[in-house]
């Protein structure tokens, strides 16, 4: 008579984030997926925070020609706007292409090759990382800007910032884009309000904040090389850090994420285009110099809205929104190392999704790293600007070069135009990045360069070791017949409970034989257990294994060793029973004993341990 075994469902795929939600609503997960407006709040803050330094590194690299070299800060702006709305263009394509996230390192991996793909996610890895740390310190030196007596704890300042930021995002991303929804809505209508009322004004209304700071502009300059605006253009191009954010964390979108994501990218785009072009129109009109000490935001915050609320409001703002600004990469680097640990390039722990739909190895990951950083550069944010924006120029060229490729084998509808809009801004991203890394090369640029090549290798060492793994487990092969195994199950005891009744139990449900053994320290001891045992009879053999030096591990480590010589049995298991305390002080009563033989036996046996516990 033969049976038939039904097989048991114990887990379920998990869906794909870009598939449609049904005609009956949205599934239960999508309540902590973003909306639109929420992955505007959520994933934009780094580009909208950039819009405070990114006009000022043009400023200041333009102020070497002169008053002659300002008049070229409206030409640079629209250069870096118009790659913006390349770069726009080209991932919202790249949403729609990809909806499972990744940006430059999906496309890639499509279209340019794996080693390519692994360039690009390492070239991310690192810009997230150092987004989170250029953030948090340029956050914090604004605020020691105002309180100069918190100047010597800005280190403890970074690292709650950055805790705080941690903790938000470990309640789900949808719960971190409610927080930060009003701070990102005041500060971006805060530069709108700099730019609307700034353009009805034919003289600054203050010029209070710059009073008494020295000029930083060079005197009798009058010449412009195009060396010099290649260095302008691609110091202003930090402010394009955080666009390919969106397109990293399409499946953290409610459904339809796709269409949700590119509004997002739009959006993101078609503002931080306004509000670059009207600061960079300011800064023309008002005739504004850089000076010590006094950003050119303050500035023109002074010379639009006076030295009064409007001015302190906006100080606020900023100083808000760059500390905040972290949250992007907490939204995309967690989705980017999903990807990435699910094609075998990092450890599998990172593609587990906690409640909420929170990547929480990925946050914690970034957050630790962070951390790191924060307190190597002692909270100083110029130590850590000039590694800036670099990776993600890296990112950004790869990027738009798989495109191009993507357009010329799909080749839809108007496919040259779209590859021909792909190749300009390869070539601008591409010489933006060159640059960047040669005008930075000797301030930390050289790191960069180094850390590339090291992340793909180590994305490359983990991929071989979970092949060899794959081969061991002969996964994609159809295994072989089933056989019958003798097996023995040895249970340590050292004395007669109920613990040892249950684990005595089990034991003889898992194997073909079961023998109890206990380490012999003094004879009165061993004495007393084997008569206790003898009136208990429970039909298990007690092996008593003595030890003068009043150990326990190595003994049953031993003991188990020699079992495993005389092949009597196929498999040797040991189920070592142990109490489960429920609350946290309770620990403090434990003895300790199965961690002691657990260890001892993985150590020096080739054994089966398992570790049986009974809540208390």
């Amino acid at each position: 008579m033969s049976s038939v075994t039904t097989p048991v469902v114990i887990a379920e795929p998990e869906p794909d984030p870009s598939a449609e939600a049904p005609a009956t609503g949205a599934s239960p997960e999508d309540r902590h997926r973003l909306t639109a407006l929420g992955g505007l709040a959520a994933l934009s803050l780094d580009a909208m925070a950039s819009v405070a330094y990114g006009p000022e590194s043009i400023v200041l690299v333009l102020t070497a020609a002169g008053a002659y070299g300002l008049g070229f800060t409206l030409p640079v702006t629209a250069a870096i706007a118009v790659l913006l709305a390349v770069l726009v263009a080209s991932y919202r394509q790249v949403i729609a292409a990809f909806p499972d996230g990744g940006g430059s390192y999906a496309v890639a991996k499509a279209h340019l090759g794996r080693r390519t793909a692994l360039t690009a996610a390492a070239s991310l890895v690192i810009d997230y990382v150092l987004n989170v740390a250029v953030s948090v310190t340029a956050g914090v030196a604004a605020l020691t800007s105002a309180v100069p007596g918190l100047y010597g704890d800005r280190v403890w300042l970074c690292l709650g910032v950055l805790a705080l930021v941690t903790a938000v995002n470990l309640r789900g991303i949808a719960e971190s884009a409610r927080w930060f929804l009003a701070p990102t809505a005041v500060f971006v209508l805060s530069i709108l309000a700099i730019v609307v009322v700034g353009l009805f004004r034919d003289a600054p209304a203050s010029t209070e904040a710059a009073a008494g700071h020295a000029s930083v502009l060079a005197g009798n300059a009058t010449a412009v090389g195009a060396l010099l605006l290649l260095k302008a253009f691609a110091a202003g191009c930090s402010a394009l850090t955080g666009v390919e954010a969106v397109a990293n964390a399409v499946p953290s979108f409610r459904t339809p994420g796709v269409k949700r994501a590119q509004r997002t990218e739009v959006a993101l785009g078609a503002l931080l285009g306004v509000m670059l072009i009207g600061l960079a129109v300011l800064i023309g009109r008002f005739h504004l110099q850089p000076v010590e000490g006094v950003t050119v935001l303050a500035q023109l915050a002074d010379a639009s809205l006076g030295h009064g609320a409007g001015f302190y409001l906006v100080q606020s703002a900023t100083v808000v929104l760059l500390g905040l600004a972290a949250n992007t990469s907490f939204g995309g680097l967690p989705v980017l190392l999903h990807l990435l640990a699910r094609d075998n390039h990092l450890p599998h722990v990172f593609a587990l999704r906690a409640d909420r739909q929170v990547h929480r190895h990925g946050v914690l990951f970034l957050a630790g790293v962070s951390a790191v950083l924060l307190v190597g550069s002692g909270g100083d944010v110029n130590s850590l600007v000039p590694l800036f924006a670099i990776g993600v120029f890296v990112g950004f060229t790869v990027c738009q070069v798989g495109m191009v490729r993507h357009w010329w084998l799909e080749r839809p509808a108007r496919w040259r135009a779209k590859a021909a809009l792909n190749g300009f801004g390869a070539l601008l991203t591409g010489v933006a990045a060159v640059v960047v890394t040669g005008t930075r090369f000797a301030e930390g640029a050289w790191g960069i360069c180094l850390a590339l090549p090291l992340l793909v290798l180590l994305f490359e060492a983990v991929h071989r070791g979970y092949a060899r793994i794959g081969e061991r487990l002969e996964l994609g092969r159809v295994p072989g017949p089933l056989t019958p195994r003798r097996s023995l199950v040895v249970v340590p005891v050292t004395a007669i409970t109920r613990l040892t009744r249950d684990a005595l139990s089990t034991a003889l449900s898992l194997g073909d034989a079961v023998m109890a053994v206990t380490v012999v320290h003094e004879a009165a001891e061993a004495e007393a257990l084997r008569r206790d045992w003898e009136l208990w009879r429970p039909g298990v053999p007690l092996v008593e294994v003595p030890d003068g030096h009043r150990r326990l591990g190595p003994p049953i480590a031993s003991f188990v060793d020699r079992l495993a010589t005389e092949h009597a049995y196929d498999r040797l298991t040991v189920l070592i029973p142990e109490v489960e305390p429920v609350r946290p002080w309770q620990r403090a009563l434990q003895n300790r004993r199965g961690a002691v033989i657990d260890r001892a036996l993985r150590r020096h046996t080739d054994a089966v341990v398992c570790r049986l516990r009974m809540r208390m």
